[in-house]
């Protein structure tokens, strides 16, 4: 799903009227970087400023990610139908707490919202397919394209990946090793498929090959 189909579904007349009423009426939430966001029972998350984290603890105690939730997105409990599901800010976010009650009451954000979930399960299930590549060299490149094509910020050098996630985490949501994400990153970089900024952030190229 692209940034333009994305942007879309989230800024439809009645999600955008909710959120303005909203706003007046409710304080936003602000985390800093690395605050476990508390799940509510009945109740979802829109991220307004920043980027969550959305994972999952293994019985043997390793973490997955799952997902990651930005601006004009939702998440929450009752989206992830996981008892070990958790969220966790990766930089300083506004966050604003939503009941389902409250969004019952107005069946005009219904539509917007169906296309805001979809968006989330269409997310996890591409990361899903990722899994089945054979070769990590394809997962890496097939989640780095997808981070881009869904949170990517244009610059002169292509498509820059903010807020930055760490190899770890990379490696996390693919299920391989740090170290074998970062030598495949390395090697992108000598190709020309990427280029890393001075603050490390990954820039894809305007027209990534495989």
């Amino acid at each position: 799903m692209g940034i333009a189909t994305v942007r879309e579904a989230n800024s439809s007349d009645g999600f955008r009227r909710f959120l303005e009423s909203t706003y007046q009426r409710t304080s936003l939430v602000q985390m800093n970087s690395g605050s476990t966001i508390p799940l509510l029972r009945h109740h979802l998350w829109l991220v307004v400023r920043g980027m969550v984290k959305l994972g999952c603890v293994t019985i043997d105690g390793d973490e997955l990610l799952l997902g990651l939730a930005g601006p004009n997105e939702l998440f929450g409990e009752s989206l992830a139908g996981l008892e070990a599901y958790e969220a966790k800010t990766l930089c300083h976010c506004d966050l604003l707490c939503l009941s389902m009650a409250e969004l019952e009451q107005d069946p005009s954000l219904t539509p917007a919202l169906v296309k805001a979930i979809s968006q989330r399960q269409r997310q996890s299930q591409s990361l899903l397919a990722l899994m089945g590549l054979k070769r990590v060299e394809d997962r890496v490149k097939g989640l780095l394209e997808l981070l881009a094509m869904e949170y990517g910020i244009p610059c002169a050098e292509g498509l820059r990946l903010t807020p930055r996630l760490t190899h770890q985490e990379l490696a996390s949501a693919l299920g391989t090793t740090r170290v074998t994400v970062t030598r495949i990153i390395g090697q992108l970089k000598d190709i020309g498929w990427l280029s890393l900024d001075s603050q490390r952030s990954i820039i894809l190229s305007p027209l990534p090959r495989r």
